[in-house]
């Protein structure tokens, strides 16, 4: 113990004040004396300390009434009763009000010093925690932003982090979501191991079990070598499945028994391979109306959903655009190697004015884009063009994403309208339709479902 812990000594007698600030100095405490409660408490304002002792009969203002006081400048500082005049109701009175322990005097030097050592370190260990929590939530807004919606968001993330739920994150894409899971990796107690990332909908489907779960040699067409599967790779840490809703009902059977069991077999093996892992799951989609329409099992929701988090719309946070796109501006000048001053006041008002269907991964390319095109150290309203131009005109607008996601977007129109297209030519006949397509009855009907055309 250090000279560096203050101890607060209060109490209207002076000998009293003598003979504990002596048994605190030879204990490597630093005693601070107060006659009463009202000169405890401009001290208190000024020296702080790490414990309180606090007499209760005082002229003035009493002990309780002190207490409330010193509660109320600090809540969590430790104030320890030492009073002549004990019993039973007292003791559980202050109790109640917040004081950490309650004695007799004169009290038991070892145990007074016991009960402080584990006071401060109590004390010290509050403070410690708040100063990371005060870090981590700072931290957290330069992640996601200011707004009231994302400080929900935080609260949850920092919720759930230090459990082991399984998590579903929902939002549109470029919302964010992938950046959410990664944080509660990094806050849970898994964050020293595997963070493994699956997109699901960037696999084919008949490969997306061999994907998660492995396979032996010789398991299939191709498999001309043994492979271990995502699971196994990020076990003790977590897999953060993307694009839940893209996975085949087959597949969903396997993954529901492999949460249950906490075991997968691989493609091609009957021996199941034990597993620690903790599943995040994001989805662009409501996953309970896919529940609903039967197109993701329900005892599989009830598994991975223990904590479902909503990431919210860009559009519908707009005061968190100016922070994001300055954080984004700053980046963007690094990595180009550009000396850029500021985000014009007119642009900000733009950015906020657009409804961006790219949500915050397509404010950073826009962002990244008008920095590469300004022609000096200020965006203005003219590098950002391309959005004024079809936003005035209410012009559809494909989102600036990254290539993978734009195709897979298009392609998804495509194969909506073609399946209308279909559907019409053959009056809604499903069988003539699948043998068109060249797909299955079953896959088609999913289908349909998937896009909204059971009018059809």
């Amino acid at each position: 113990m250090t000279v560096e812990n203050k101890i607060l000594v209060i109490d209207d007698d002076k000998a009293v004040r003598l003979v504990l600030s002596t048994i605190l100095k030879k204990n490597s405490y630093l005693p601070v004396e107060a006659r009463d409660g009202r000169e405890a408490l401009d001290v208190y304002r000024t020296e702080r300390a790490s414990a309180i002792l606090l007499d209760l009969k005082m002229p003035g203002m009493d002990g309780i009434e002190t207490l409330q006081e010193l509660k109320k400048i600090d809540p969590h500082v430790p104030i320890i009763i030492i009073t002549g005049y004990a019993d039973i109701p007292t003791a559980v009175k202050t109790i109640k009000l917040g004081a950490y322990d309650f004695l007799t005097k004169p009290p038991q030097v070892d145990k007074l010093i016991l009960i402080l050592d584990r006071a401060i370190e109590n004390y010290e260990l509050h403070k410690a925690l708040s100063n990371l929590d005060t870090t981590v939530d700072t931290s957290l807004e330069w992640v996601f932003g200011k707004s009231e919606a994302m400080r929900d968001v935080i609260h949850q993330v920092r919720q759930v982090a230090r459990s082991d739920f399984s998590v579903i994150i929902q939002g549109e894409t470029g919302t964010g979501k992938s950046v959410v899971a990664q944080t509660i990796h990094n806050l849970s107690k898994r964050a020293k191991q595997q963070f493994q990332s699956v997109d699901v909908g960037a696999i084919p489907e008949n490969l997306i079990e061999s994907e998660l779960f492995g396979h032996e040699r010789g398991a299939f067409t191709g498999a001309d070598k043994k492979r271990i599967g995502f699971f196994e790779i990020a076990q003790g840490g977590t897999i953060f499945i993307d694009e839940l809703e893209n996975m085949p009902l087959q597949l969903q059977s396997k993954l529901l028994r492999a949460v249950e069991e906490k075991k997968i077999y691989p493609v091609g093996n009957s021996k199941p391979v034990g597993i620690d892992v903790r599943i995040i799951a994001a989805t662009n989609s409501d996953i309970k109306q896919s529940v609903r329409e039967k197109r993701f099992r329900e005892d599989l929701f009830f598994r991975l959903s223990e904590f479902i988090i909503t990431v919210p719309k860009l559009k519908d946070r707009t005061e968190d655009i100016p922070f994001m796109a300055m954080k984004f501006f700053t980046k963007a000048s690094i990595e180009l190697g550009k000396q850029m001053r500021e985000i014009s006041k007119e642009t900000i008002a733009l950015l906020q004015g657009y409804s961006w269907p790219g949500n915050v991964r397509e404010l950073k390319n826009v962002i990244r884009r008008a920095v590469l095109l300004a022609q000096n150290d200020v965006i203005k309203p003219s590098d950002i063009e391309f959005l004024i131009e079809e936003t005035q005109n209410g012009q559809d607008h494909l989102p600036l994403l990254p290539l993978k996601e734009l195709t897979a977007r298009v392609t998804r129109d495509a194969e909506k309208q073609a399946i209308q297209h279909i559907l019409t030519l053959t009056r809604g006949n499903k069988t003539k339709a699948a043998s068109i397509l060249k797909v299955d009855y079953k896959t088609l009907l999913t289908k349909i479902k998937q896009y909204g055309l059971t009018n059809l």
